[in-house]
Parts: structure tokens; C-alpha cells; sequence
């Protein structure tokens, strides 16, 4: 099973998925059909669906020992977003093993841990066990971009794979952080809300050599400097309290609201893992993409910028409130991709199991909840009322930048790690 596991995640990264965003790349069919080839040799019968053409999504339900409770979802997705092979010390799409790391794009975003759930699957087809409740599996396209072809498609277009269905399982969750010699474990039960949003401007078009009047591109400088220079106020939420007091009581310390020193240093123990859960401390908002003009001597009539907004959970509406007013008059906010934030409980049946999984085996290291600063298409499940959790499970070396491997240069995970979280999945689906 771990052995597959490692194979099936090089296989997965030697296909190129990546998404651009803009329906130019090579879509996850490829992948998709890879999936469909494991899941099929393993004696299932899986279904492919297309919500565009070569943009695949994959699933399969399983029925369980006991179908009258509540279904576990369990997905993934099999884009990637893109890589500049020259930036990169091996090919991100060579799926190389060296030095006891697999390298590639999707190494941990998040085709590790669709190889895990393959190979996890196989192993209960060769055992000829059913999961102890339904088991939705699912292999999204198209998370990288929002998921408007892939989770959200998907539950629109076929609700009825998802029915019954209650919680759910996915990715960027269950992987290790040291503090100071302790190993804690992070499960993702929240995720920020997300607004791609367009700034627009419009003003005069003239001659770049006649006095200034009404420049689009002015007016939209300023919008954009406001808005990125913007200090969101902390905003901490129940996921958020939970993780300071559990990573306080590793460390022996203390922390207060009013003492923001204490919450800045508890966040810097987590070492990696700081880029995740700092961003969560409080709505954030980065400008990303500016557009205006063709030529060096025309004043345009029109300027544009787009705002990543990430929001806390339940704050949508204030915070958009506050963008309004950081853009100021004469320019328009346009929306490209929104979609909401998630809170689910760090307690429950499922998260005991979770605890107990990674406890067989790492005994006697902690899991803590936390929230992530990004999203997944546990959003698009939320829906039809599915709580969604992110556990992944990799027990990592303390060294490893993993939170910078996401969308990052020089991808890579352990061989171990992967080897690791497939033991503990695979408990995991036989407990829950």
C-alpha cells in the first residue's frame, strides 16, 4: 500500500495539469483517466464527467457496513498551477525521487495525497472490507481557479453522488510542525472566505503631453496603494483561539488580546506553518494585477487592478464594506470568483478518529485545529451541508519549508511522509 502510494503520486506528477486559469492549459483529463485506471484495477467502478471538454472530474460511491448514517466524503483535486521548469533545480513534471523526496508539481498540492487516497482504496478492494459508513471519493478538476469547473460543477450538476453525505475529508490539514522538539499535528477546520475582485477606473483619454485631467490611472494608483497599505484590525475566531492556547500550553506560555507580542510569537513557533496561520489572524487583502494603457504618450480612459481579498469567516460583508471605501469614488469594485469561509467544529466523532489516527502512528504527539489562510473545495460541499476537514497526515522534518512548497518553487515531500500518512488514512477509513 505504501509502496503504491509513491508510485502512483510520481505518476500522477509526470502528467502536466496545470491550470491556468483562463481554460488554456491542458486540462485534467490525463489525470483524470489515470485515476479512473487505478480505481478501475482495483475492481471499483468509478465515473468520469466532464464539465467542459478535457476538464474531468472523477466519482465513485462506496457503500459501507452501515449506509444508514451519515456519508464521509473523501476528495481531492488533480490540477496543479503552473511551473517555470527554469526556475526549478529538477523537471516539475519529472515525478523524480532523490534523497528521500519526491519532487514535482502537485509533490503536496495535492497529488500526494491522491495517491494516498488510491492506494488506501486499493488496499480495501484487495481486503474485500467496506468503509464502516458510505464513501464518497472524488477527483476534482479545476480547485487552482475556484472550482467553477471542477466541486462546484460537480455538486450542482450531480448532487446525488454526495447525498447523505455529512462531512468531509481534503487537503492542506494533518501535517506535523515541531515546537521545540515537540511534533504537533494541524487540522485544517476552518478556511478564509475569498473575493478575486476587479478594480476599475475610468477618466479622460489625451495626449501624455497635456496637462492632467481626470486620469483613470491616478485615480486607480491611489485605489490600489490604499487598499494594499491597508492594516486589517486582528479578528481572532474560535479556530484561531483554540490553536494559540493549544500551541501556548506546548510551550508554556501565555497569551493575551492585548498583548499582541505574545500572539506574534506563539505564530513564529510554528515555524513554516507561521505563513499559513499569521494570514488568519485577520482579513488580508494583496493587489495582484494591474492593467492600463498601450502606448508611452496616451492618457488611458480606463484602468484596472485585482484584489485578492481573504476574509474571516462571517465577515464578508464588513469586509467589503471597508474595500468600498479604500477604493474611494470613481472606482468600480467587479467581481471574478467569490466564495465563502468555513468554520466546522474541532470536536466530534470524526476529529477523534482523526486524533486517534495520527496517534497510532505518532503516539503521544498533539493535533491541534487551525484555520488556512487559502481555500479548498470543501467550500463548493458546504453547499449541500457538508462539514468539511483538511487532513492530509504527513509527519515532516522540522527543516522543511512546507508551507512554501505550495504553489511554490521546488515542490517536494518526503517519501516517508507520504509512506506515513498512508497508514494513517487508511486507519482513519477504517475507524470512521
Amino acid at each position: 500500500m505504501e509502496t503504491e502510494a509513491v508510485r502512483i503520486c510520481r505518476e500522477l506528477i509526470r502528467i502536466d495539469s496545470s491550470n491556468y486559469g483562463d481554460g488554456s492549459g491542458p486540462g485534467e483529463r490525463a489525470a483524470a483517466e489515470h485515476v479512473m485506471t487505478e480505481l478501475t484495477n482495483a475492481g471499483y467502478d468509478p465515473v468520469l464527467v466532464e464539465s467542459e471538454k478535457g476538464r474531468a472530474n472523477v466519482l465513485l460511491r462506496i457503500a459501507g457496513e452501515d449506509s444508514s448514517r451519515p456519508g464521509l466524503v473523501l476528495h481531492g483535486h488533480t490540477d496543479v498551477v503552473p511551473a517555470e521548469a527554469s526556475d526549478w533545480k529538477m523537471d516539475p513534471f519529472g515525478g523524480e525521487e532523490m534523497d528521500g523526496l519526491i519532487w514535482g508539481r502537485g509533490a503536496v498540492d495535492m497529488k500526494d495525497m491522491d495517491a494516498m487516497m488510491l492506494a488506501v482504496l486499493a488496499q480495501m478492494a484487495r481486503d474485500g472490507r467496506k468503509p464502516p459508513r458510505d464513501l464518497v471519493v472524488a477527483f476534482f478538476a479545476d480547485e487552482e481557479a475556484g472550482g467553477r469547473l471542477g466541486s462546484h460543477w460537480a455538486v450542482k450538476n450531480h448532487p446525488e453522488f454526495f447525498e447523505g453525505a455529512s462531512q468531509a475529508i481534503s487537503e492542506v490539514g494533518g501535517f506535523s510542525v515541531d515546537l521545540d522538539g515537540r511534533r504537533a499535528y494541524l487540522l485544517q477546520t476552518a478556511e478564509k472566505g475569498l473575493a478575486w475582485l476587479k478594480l476599475v477606473a475610468d477618466g479622460t483619454a489625451q495626449h501624455g503631453s497635456q496637462v492632467p485631467v481626470d486620469n483613470a490611472l491616478v485615480r486607480l494608483a491611489g485605489a490600489v496603494a490604499r487598499i494594499g497599505a491597508h492594516a486589517w484590525p486582528r479578528d481572532l475566531t474560535p479556530t484561531v483561539r483554540a490553536l494559540l492556547d493549544g500551541v501556548a500550553d506546548l510551550s508554556g506560555t501565555t497569551w493575551s488580546d492585548d498583548d499582541t507580542s505574545s500572539i506574534d510569537a506563539l505564530v513564529a513557533s510554528l515555524g513554516s506553518a507561521s505563513k499559513f496561520v499569521g494570514a488568519t489572524l485577520s482579513t488580508t487583502t494583496n493587489p495582484t494585477q494591474l492593467d492600463a494603457g498601450y502606448k508611452a504618450n496616451v492618457v488611458p480612459s480606463q484602468a484596472s487592478a485585482v484584489v485578492d481579498l481573504r476574509f474571516l469567516p462571517g465577515r464578508q460583508e464588513e469586509a467589503m464594506a471597508t474595500l468600498r471605501e479604500l477604493a474611494g469614488e470613481g472606482v468600480r469594485i467587479e467581481p471574478i470568483t467569490t466564495d465563502i469561509g468555513l468554520e466546522a467544529p474541532h470536536e466530534g466523532d470524526l476529529v477523534d478518529a482523526m486524533v486517534a489516527a495520527i496517534d497510532s502512528e505518532d503516539p503521544g504527539a498533539r493535533v491541534l485545529p487551525y484555520m488556512l489562510s487559502g481555500g479548498t473545495d470543501n467550500k463548493a460541499l458546504s453547499l449541500l451541508g457538508i462539514e468539511g476537514y483538511g487532513f492530509a497526515p504527513l509527519r515532516l522534518p522540522a527543516d522543511l519549508d512546507f508551507a512554501g512548497m505550495f504553489h511554490g518553487v521546488d515542490e517536494r515531500v518526503p517519501v516517508d511522509a507520504v509512506q506515513f500518512g498512508t497508514r494513517v488514512l487508511d486507519r482513519l477509513l477504517r475507524t470512521c
